[in-house]
């Protein structure tokens, strides 16, 4: 099938996942995970009605998509793979959200690249809840503490939780998984009622459906609508 057909195939598969979760129409927003694909992929996706995109590298995200940004106004990048302090500067202009926020000198090190140019950026903290899944916050503790920190970096807006499932076809090992991210959720917004923390970025092509169950908000889909990824 191509990248359209694949696109839409899946939108219904998140809009019938929502209605057997007996969640609200559109409550969950589809991310296309273009890692490793070309411009001319991503164009068809958005031709297909993709609005949100997902990239883990920030050189290929800058090889891609100030062009993109500039063509389609309607589109935004996340960044939602590992982040070095030193490639934040690339990707601060870029996107609208980092999702893979995952250290206290991280959060540090994206208010001050955004203060320089005057631009708030969303961020969600990732929190590690598999065996698999090495990035993360591992406690209510340390979470605590980075949202400490979010109170003195006026140009950081906080807007929630991303964690990867552990890498199993245990179908109720990955439920625990995002489970865990909703719990971790419930008690950060009771101890910050000022910030919306409402967005819950968890489920990727093999598991999607079982986080929008469990409460997920973003999906990050990539080989489901791309197909296998060509390295480049």
């Amino acid at each position: 099938m191509s990248i359209a057909e694949n696109y839409k195939q899946i939108e219904s598969r998140v809009r019938k996942a929502e209605e057997d979760s007996n969640r609200a129409l559109n409550s969950v927003k589809l991310m296309a995970v273009s890692k490793f694909h070309t411009s001319e992929e991503i164009e068809e996706a958005i031709a297909a009605g993709a609005t949100l995109f997902g990239e883990n590298r920030v050189q290929e995200a800058a090889e891609k998509f100030p062009e993109l940004l500039k063509k389609h106004p309607e589109i935004e990048l996340h960044m939602i793979g590992s982040l070095q302090r030193n490639k934040v500067k690339q990707i601060v202009p870029l996107a609208s959200c980092i999702q893979s926020v995952d250290r206290i000198e991280l959060i540090e090190e994206i208010e001050k690249q955004c203060a320089k140019i005057n631009k708030k950026m969303q961020i969600l903290l990732e929190y590690h809840t598999g065996e698999e899944s090495k990035s993360g916050f591992t406690s209510i503790e340390e979470v605590t503490k980075a949202m400490h920190i979010i109170e003195n970096c006026p140009h950081i807006l906080p807007k929630g939780f991303m964690t990867m499932a552990p890498l199993t076809d245990d179908k109720a090992e990955i439920a625990n998984s995002f489970k865990k991210l909703v719990s971790i959720s419930e008690i950060i917004r009771k101890l910050f009622p000022n910030y919306s923390l409402n967005e819950l970025s968890m489920g990727m092509t093999n598991d999607f459906e079982t986080a929008i169950s469990c409460g997920s908000t973003i999906v990050r889909i990539g080989t489901a609508i791309f197909g296998e990824r060509k390295k480049q």
